[in-house]
Parts: C-alpha cells; sequence; structure tokens
C-alpha cells in the first residue's frame, strides 16, 4: 500500500486546548448565551464567538483585527469547531454589541461560577483602580449614557490634557484570580465605587465572610458607614489628608507590636536591612460630612419693611 501526501496544512495549537477546557469548565459560551440569546438562524451563537476572542486575547494578544486570519493560521476550527471565515469583524462586533448591555451581570456569573469549579478561597479580596488615557475629542452627545463615557477626570499618570475611562479589578489573595471587574465613568470619583463594589462581592462569596482589601480611597464616613453596617471586614491605609501629624507623632513606638511581615520587595534584602513593620491598636473618628437644611417660607408669610 502505497500513500501520497499531495498537501501539507499547518496550524499552530499553543494553548488553544487549555483556553478552551477553562472555558467550557467556567461555561463562558452557556452563560453569554442564557443572557444575551441569537438568532435561530445565526452560524454562531453570541457565546461560540466569545470564547474564540478570549482565546484570541489569550494567544495573540495584538489589536483586534483580522480575527479570522488568526483562526485560520490557528487551529481554532479543530479545537472549537468555528470555520475562521465566520469570525469576521461584523461578527465580533455583533457579538460585543449583543454582551456589552449584560456585561456586568455576565462576568460576576462567570466569577461565581469559578469559585465553585475551582475551590477558590473568597475570603481575602484585594480591589483597586486605574485608569487609561486616550487620545481623541470624543464629544458627550456621541456617547451612550448607559454606559461609562470618557471624560476628563483623575488620571494616574498625570495626563491631565487627555480624557480617560476607568476600571477596577478585584482578585482573590487565593491565587490573585480575579473575579470581578468593572469598566467605569472617566469622570467617576474612585472613593464612590466601594459599596457598589463590596455589594458586587458579598453577592459572589455568598453566605461566607471575607475582607476587603483596598487603598486610601475607601476610607470615607459614607463608605466605612456602609461597611461596618454590612458586616464587612477591611483593611485600608487611612489618607494623609483625614489625620493630623500630631496623631502619628504621639504614638508609642514601643507598645507596638512587630509585625511579622515582609514585602516582596524586600524578599532579597539582608534581614538587618529590612524595613520593619509594627502595629497598634487604636481608634478614630471620621467626621459626618455637613448636612445643609432648607426651610421654606410658609404660606401668607410677607417680610416686614416699608412697601
Amino acid at each position: 500500500m502505497e500513500c501520497v501526501v499531495t498537501s501539507v496544512v499547518e496550524k499552530r495549537l499553543g494553548a488553544l486546548p487549555v483556553a478552551a477546557k477553562f472555558l467550557r469548565r467556567l461555561d463562558v459560551a452557556g452563560t453569554i448565551d442564557r443572557l444575551c440569546p441569537g438568532r435561530d438562524i445565526a452560524h454562531l451563537t453570541h457565546g461560540q464567538v466569545i470564547e474564540a476572542l478570549v482565546a484570541n486575547r489569550l494567544t495573540a494578544p495584538a489589536p483586534l483585527w483580522r480575527v479570522d486570519r488568526w483562526a485560520g493560521e490557528w487551529a481554532v476550527e479543530e479545537v472549537f469547531g468555528i470555520e475562521p471565515e465566520l469570525l469576521n469583524d461584523d461578527r465580533l462586533g455583533r457579538a460585543l454589541d449583543a454582551i456589552a448591555p449584560q456585561l456586568t451581570e455576565i462576568t460576576d456569573s462567570i466569577g461565581a461560577r469559578a469559585i465553585g469549579e475551582f475551590g477558590i478561597d473568597v475570603s481575602t479580596f484585594h480591589w483597586d483602580m486605574t485608569s487609561m488615557s486616550l487620545y481623541g475629542a470624543y464629544p458627550a452627545e456621541d456617547q451612550d449614557e448607559e454606559h461609562p463615557r470618557i471624560k476628563h477626570g483623575h488620571p494616574k499618570d498625570r495626563r491631565y490634557d487627555l480624557k480617560q475611562i476607568q476600571t477596577g479589578l478585584a482578585v482573590t489573595d487565593d491565587g490573585a484570580v480575579p473575579l470581578l471587574s468593572r469598566v467605569i465613568d472617566g469622570g467617576a470619583a474612585e472613593i464612590s465605587q466601594i459599596t457598589s463594589t463590596m455589594n458586587s462581592l458579598r453577592a459572589m462569596a455568598g453566605p461566607k465572610e471575607f475582607l476587603l482589601i483596598a487603598d486610601s480611597k475607601l476610607i470615607s464616613y459614607a463608605n466605612v458607614s456602609a461597611l461596618i453596617k454590612a458586616g464587612t471586614v477591611f483593611i485600608a491605609p487611612a489618607p494623609a489628608s483625614k489625620v493630623d501629624r500630631e496623631v502619628y507623632a504621639a504614638l508609642d513606638l514601643e507598645a507596638a507590636a512587630v509585625v511579622d511581615y515582609t514585602p516582596a520587595r524586600d524578599e532579597d534584602t539582608p534581614t538587618g536591612r529590612r524595613e520593619t513593620y509594627r502595629v497598634l491598636k487604636d481608634a478614630h473618628l471620621l467626621a459626618a460630612p455637613p448636612v445643609t437644611f432648607f426651610v421654606a417660607p410658609q404660606r401668607g408669610y410677607r417680610p416686614s419693611g416699608p412697601a
């Protein structure tokens, strides 16, 4: 018996099987198709398109363009069962438009699925925000009010001449697994995002209590009040603007307990040259914001004075 090879097709496999395995365990396509059902006559569901797009971002994080060409060069058809030409720009755009209104519910559902599927410890979450500065005009009238808008704000890169969009991410202390993400209005105050984030994390963690770790933006009267009322334990540094220098100067260093903690930046530093950290238990009062009362004049009241 003789075999003649007339042509050879080479495709890259890479991490596609691994990505497909995790995507299926997380039920990404199923979650999206339940929340964003497409047309019955469509060749692909929105969930299938987004799964392929996630695999594209993981294996070839280039500008989002010509994904169909990537699918032809990689073994997408063999792993995901999707013909490359079906992943054209128009189809990707329709899938992204379909999931945009449900994005928060989709990501939260997948995060909750990850907790149960992989046994992730959610007793401690780390939350932080960053900003992405963008070039361009982005007129307000051209932006959808139902989605986070690109505005001037307080950029992390100090490019105050550019507008920005913000994003927040909550990761677990167990493996730094990102379980909750938010895209936030460019002009939104970072301090105002804590309460909604806490509520989303509580819903995701279920009945289990968790520790929320954040930066100094967490500390405000409204945030701390909401956290205490919800019974959420938190750790955050106090903003310098809320604590007088005299408070720090009056602390008794000898009464503080030395903490067995070494930051990552000091792991290779000789023991005698490492920074030491001490802890004191204390109470600090946050002043409530001032309340303004408006009193309307009574009917029939006429100010006294010359007519």
